[in-house]
């Protein structure tokens, strides 16, 4: 398992891009649920996001809720840029609770979804959960002709649990 301080940069490394693609997809493109998925990118590109501060929001509450991981994009979230704003939020929000943790919090357990994990269990689920994502929507990117700017080096990839196949 890579250590805390190494997840939580590829984490904010794979919000960080997932927010770029997010901004260069065309609006129409949201829209689009792809037949291995029962979400739209929209709902795709918040969930990384999402995921992300329900780490945060558990660790800070004890508690990670299965909820959290099944929210839709609210409405107001209509194009790429309002996406990557919200993005650079939860950056902000899960930067900021790095920077304040104690080594300690990595070892509280705390209850989630599929029972307690320790802080550096569930940290390293939360980083693979948003590296599969982005893997995906990189997929969907080039499918519709879109290619990242800056895509995450594939070295971040790198020690993750991350599944073979893309879906």
């Amino acid at each position: 398992m890579l250590p805390p301080l190494e997840l939580g940069a590829r984490l904010d490394r794979i919000l960080e891009c997932a927010g770029r693609l997010l901004v260069a997809l065309p609006p129409r493109a949201l829209d689009h649920v792809p037949p291995q998925r029962d979400r739209s990118v929209r709902d795709l590109g918040f969930h990384v996001f999402r995921l992300s501060l329900a780490y945060v929001d558990g660790m800070d509450l004890g508690e990670l809720r299965a909820s959290w991981l099944r929210e839709a994009a609210p409405p107001d979230l209509v194009d790429g840029p309002a996406l990557a704003r919200y993005g650079a939020l939860v950056r902000g929000r899960v930067s900021g609770w790095f920077e304040g943790a104690a080594p300690s919090e990595y070892a509280r357990t705390i209850e989630a979804g599929s029972g307690p994990q320790n802080g550096h269990e569930l940290l390293e689920r939360t980083t693979s959960h948003a590296a599969r994502h982005l893997r995906q929507l990189y997929a969907l990117a080039a499918a519709l002709g879109v290619t990242p700017a800056e895509p995450l080096p594939t070295s971040d990839f790198d020690g993750l649990p991350l599944p073979a196949g893309l879906w």
